[in-house]
């Protein structure tokens, strides 16, 4: 099958489906060239502008398929109504209105009410929060709007516009192609196709031809992911719209039942066992899913287990109440039953940790965890070519760079010493003001032309000047330096590609150059970045460029040439000559020496060095597409170096000594090379400043190369006392490696990344955290977005989910420490007969109930929303294995749980035996009578005490070691009590000597005995030489093999 413009296609495997033509297009995209789409679409390749684009998203609506909208408020009600630890609540209810107790009945009534509705209004705002968060992490694309580049949501795309697209990137609509590159996209998911797509912007199809919807080469549909090359085109399609939208159209109202799937055994008859199983499995997974016990966070489902012992706990203590009193059927006996039980059931334990988890997620919203202004994006990478050294020629620098846009700014000098010449003088010689002296004087100097041609055009990037005077760069950081500081000689690459020098139809912002440009260039072939060879190859054809009314000279011929720049390593094993003063001369292994001498001289500087090389082209290739790409790139002959400067962000020091702080090791994996990268490294205080004190074998361990890393074993490089902290020209597997190695050691990794490369890391990191500016395979594989591309948000999310774990942990703490107090206070209490043999009770039932869920389920709402600790960034990461229920919070429950009880117990005893007549009356537990004044005013006080633990326990959760006194910090079956009020006074002071006896008694053994608890920071150790266990075995294999 042939398109009307004579490219090979593959046969249509499958026929066209009829369907709506998308935007109102007069045919099918696929039938239109580019300008037919442009024109029907009322587009251009400069694309719309921000107000059309505005007029363009009312009409055709946001760029989403229809899921089914947000979060349904019954269902939510309904979560928070049938969860385990409400229907216990519900349970005790039931039982109160059966025995007739209307006030217990009515106290747990109110209470399953408001713990409802509350959780409810809180779970509803967080899953409200949680889908604009999603919104905001979503995909994105890379647009051109008047002429600017910008990255937006890709739910903010219209018809119309021109979207840009690279490897790594999930198309965010359906687009009809304009330019494309080496570009092939996988489109299994809409057409099955298990292998990648290979398109082809110039087709055009006619209607005699029948092409299914996998064989439209000139289209790219949404949600294909581009595994190869780059394009460019218009969108034509937008969300339900889209190819996939009719599929999820046709799928729409159809669902899955939740169930085991069936086993098949290799007779392939199915038996009714297998039925059986597959039943009780669903079953057991329903079950499980409505205890908590299979979903959910870690934290949650130990929760759920907790809730499942105590549960069983509360069951045994209503058991032993009815023991005691030999199982009478008595309401009193049974409702203190019920109580007890309750007092056991942390009742408000959902509801607080749903608070807490909204009120973090709004708390992170607002630290920039989530950044709303995408324009932040604008300001990220903007890299700048500081050195360039031509060995035929000289040493170019740029000083005083305000603006990396803008090929004017900065001051250009020129030497014609090296690198290392230069860093021996410590001398340049400056070059007169820029505006007096045009840097295209130089380009008279032939090996000078042939490096700008390569910097301008082995480049995607461009550079445009705005009718405003400002200058907009759009592409990847470092193309747009090269390119800068190629357009600053008058070689930018729109300039080089135009039709003639002096054709009036150019762009005119772009900058001119005052020396004659005598060719024009046209792109033969590419062959793009790859993170494995680290180099990226352009074949161009070159004609001389005719002047207005000059005649077409026919008899000479084009010249093709192959552009190459890439990491210098791997462009030097390409090279077998190297341009010099003398011309073209052998790349001997001297002259490799030198050239890596001046490389380290740039990188030492904190530079990312990039090589240059070229080499004549004399093959007749008619099809470049799957061309080997080793056949081109050989025999190159080198131009120079290119050194680029990537500032770190103001706040990347302090972000890296908060995690030192924090107990958070910063390891550096990096493309750059290994002097780069510890030049970086050194900025931003990954490893110290003072390295001269380093001994030297030391250092070779804390900085490695990813071969010297790669060429250790597994068990060689568990044996290392500590991993690198830098690694430089990394692999993708070397990273994988390097996650590998942090598991084994019990580490919990966190990851960051960019780019596609990175996304396998991503995946098997503990917590995979994508840049917003990334590819969009490295945000699907991630579990964190970072929108504002910021190493400080990292830090922030980390102390935020500090301050979240504390605050769970403190109340969990508070409640069952509580639970444990009320527990043991009503058993113990069971002691106490009156004279019938009936227990009397210390506490009413009311009061529990009261206790249980309004006094203590307060304070454990404040609990979940104080701010974090002065010291939350000062620790060590929590045990993750061990979570909330460390040795120090068991302890700390049984604790504060069993003195609280003693406290309460012993204010009822002295009450009654102490001061009061030492009897109890008949029939306390209901009824007041003279005989139970005594046991009332001793209940009353008794419920005091309780009820002031209580509050003040909350208060001393505050912090779980300092001092309370160092921090910023009728119903009811009793009577009115006076002096009491003395003796509640006196239980309160031991209770606060109690629970500040043993906070410093906690301090004190810290302090002698737990030496490191507090984080370290790896600069101080590694300055203190504690980093000298480094010189392993496995050091010293590296060594032999260096020799």
């Amino acid at each position: 099958m042939q398109p009307i413009n004579g490219s090979t296609q593959v046969p249509p495997k499958q026929l066209s489906t009829i369907a709506p033509t998308p935007s109102g297009l007069s045919r099918s995209p696929h039938l239109l060239s580019p300008t037919q789409v442009s024109q029907q679409l009322d587009s251009s390749p400069e694309g719309l502008s921000e107000a059309e684009a505005a007029r363009r998203l009312a009409r055709h609506g946001r760029n989403e398929l229809d899921t089914g909208g947000g979060p349904s408020a019954v269902k939510i009600l309904v979560r928070q109504v049938l969860n385990a630890m409400m229907l216990v609540l519900i349970l005790a209810m039931a039982v109160s209105f059966a025995i007739k107790s209307w006030i217990s009945s009515g106290v747990v009534a109110a209470v399953v009410v408001m713990n409802s509705l509350v959780g409810f209004v809180q779970e509803y705002a967080a899953q409200k929060t949680m889908d604009s968060l999603r919104t905001l992490a979503s995909p994105t694309a890379n647009v051109i709007r008047s002429s600017l580049a910008k990255v937006i949501v890709t739910a903010e795309i219209v018809p119309g516009d021109v979207v840009e697209l690279r490897v790594g990137d999930t198309i965010p609509a359906d687009i009809r192609l304009i330019e494309s590159m080496n570009f092939e996209a996988d489109e299994a998911l809409l057409t099955g196709e298990s292998l990648p797509v290979a398109k082809d912007a110039s087709a055009v199809y006619t209607e005699d031809q029948v092409i299914g919807v996998g064989d439209r080469l000139n289209l790219a549909y949404s949600s294909a992911t581009v595994t190869k090359g780059r394009a460019k085109g218009y969108v034509i399609a937008t969300g339900m719209s889209t190819e996939i939208g009719h599929i999820a159209q046709a799928l729409k109202g159809k669902s899955t039942r939740f169930r085991r799937p069936v086993p098949k055994p290799d007779t392939g008859v199915i038996t009714w066992k297998a039925y059986a199983r597959a039943i009780l499995g669903t079953f057991k997974d329903t079950c499980l899913k409505y205890l908590g016990l299979n979903v959910g966070t870690p934290l949650q489902r130990k929760l759920s287990k907790l809730a499942l012992v105590l549960f069983g706990i509360a069951v045994i203590f209503a058991l032993i109440v009815l023991a005691a009193n030999r199982f009478q059927n008595d309401s009193d006996v049974i409702v203190y039953a019920v109580a007890t039980a309750l007092c056991i059931i942390p009742s408000s334990l959902v509801v607080v940790l749903t608070i807490t988890m909204s009120i973090g997620t709004k708390r992170m919203v607002k630290r920039n965890v989530i950044v709303r202004n995408m324009n932040a994006l604008e300001s990220l990478g903007k890299m700048v070519a500081k050195r360039a050294y031509i060995p035929a020629y000289g040493t170019y620098t740029i000083d005083d760079i305000t603006d990396p846009f803008n090929p004017t700014s900065g001051v250009p000098s020129y030497s014609s010493m090296s690198p290392t010449a230069v860093a021996e003088s410590d001398t340049i010689v400056p070059n007169a003001q820029p505006d007096q002296i045009d840097p295209t004087q130089h380009l008279t100097i032939p090996a000078v032309r042939s490096f700008m041609q390569v910097a301008s055009l082995c480049n995607l990037a461009a550079v445009h000047e705005m009718p405003d005077g400002s200058w907009h760069g759009r592409g990847d950081p470092t193309e747009i330096g090269i390119q800068v500081f190629a357009t600053r000689f008058g070689y930018g690459r729109d300039a080089l590609l135009a039709a003639t020098p002096d054709d009036p139809s150019r762009d005119g912002h772009e900058r001119r150059s005052s020396f004659p440009l005598n060719e024009t260039w046209s792109q033969l072939a590419e062959f793009p970045f790859d993170s494995d060879v680290k180099r990226m190859s352009v074949v161009f054809r070159s004609r001389p460029a005719l002047r207005p009314g000059e005649p077409e000279l026919t008899e000479t011929a084009p010249t093709d040439v192959v552009l190459m720049k890439g990491a210098v390593e791997r462009v030097l094993t390409a090279c077998t000559s190297m341009l010099s003063a003398e011309g073209a001369v052998e790349f001997t292994t001297d002259r490799r020496e030198n050239i890596l001498a001046n490389m380290e001289a740039l990188a030492s500087e904190g530079l990312r060095v990039l090589a240059l090389a070229s080499r004549e082209w004399k093959e007749d290739v008619p099809e470049w597409r799957g061309y080997p790409r080793e056949e081109v790139e050989k025999d190159m002959t080198l131009l120079g170096l290119i050194g680029l400067y990537d500032p770190p962000r103001l706040e990347s020091y302090a972000s890296v000594k908060k995690c030192h702080q924090a107990g958070i090791t910063v390891h550096m994996l990096t493309g750059d090379h290994k002097s780069t990268a510890q030049a970086i490294a050194q900025q931003v205080g990954i490893i110290p400043k003072a390295l001269y004190r380093v001994p030297p074998t030391l250092l070779q361990a804390v900085i490695m190369t990813a071969a010297e890393f790669d060429a250790l074993s597994d068990a060689e490089v568990d044996a290392l006392p500590i991993l690198p902290l830098v690694v430089a020209r990394c692999a993708p597997h070397t990273k994988v490696r390097m996650v590998d190695a942090l598991h084994r050691r019990g580490c919990f990794v966190a990851m960051t990344g960019d780019g596609v490369n990175d996304s396998p890391s991503l995946k098997v990191a503990d917590v995979g955290i994508a840049m917003g500016g990334g590819s969009d395979v490295a945000k699907s594989a991630a579990d964190i977005v970072l929108i504002d591309d910021n190493f400080a948000s990292i830090l922030n999310a980390v102390e935020e989910g500090r301050r979240m774990f504390d605050n769970i942990k403190k109340f969990i703490l508070h409640v069952l420490a509580e639970n444990i107090a009320q527990g043991c206070t009503l058993l113990i209490g069971l002691a106490f007969k009156d004279v019938s043999g009936v227990s009397v009770f210390p506490l009413s039932p009311v009061e529990v109930l009261w206790i249980v869920l309004i006094t203590s389920g307060l304070p454990d709402m404040g609990l979940g929303m104080i701010n974090a600790t002065p010291d939350v960034m000062l620790r060590p990461p929590h045990d993750r294995h061990r979570g909330v229920f460390t040795n120090e919070v068991l302890l700390d429950m049984l604790v504060y749980g069993l003195w609280m009880s003693a406290l309460c117990i012993s204010s009822f005893v002295l009450i009654v035996y102490g001061f009061g007549s030492r009897n109890l009356g008949v029939g306390c537990n209901n009824d007041y009578s003279e005989s139970c004044a005594t046991v009332f005013r001793a209940r009353a006080a008794t419920f005091t005490c309780l009820t002031w633990f209580a509050l003040f326990l909350a208060w001393e959760m505050v912090d779980l070691r300092r001092s309370f006194f160092r921090m910023k910090p009728g119903m009811f079956d009793h009577s009115g009590i006076s002096w009491e009020w003395g003796l509640v006074f006196v239980e309160t002071g031991l209770f606060f000597a109690g629970v500040e006896l043993w906070k410093f008694a906690k301090r004190v053994y810290i302090r002698h005995c737990k030496v490191d608890e507090f984080a370290r920071d790896p600069e101080e150790d590694l300055e203190m030489g504690a980093f000298s266990r480094y010189t392993t075995l496995a050091m010293a294999t590296m060594e032999e093999k260096r020799m």
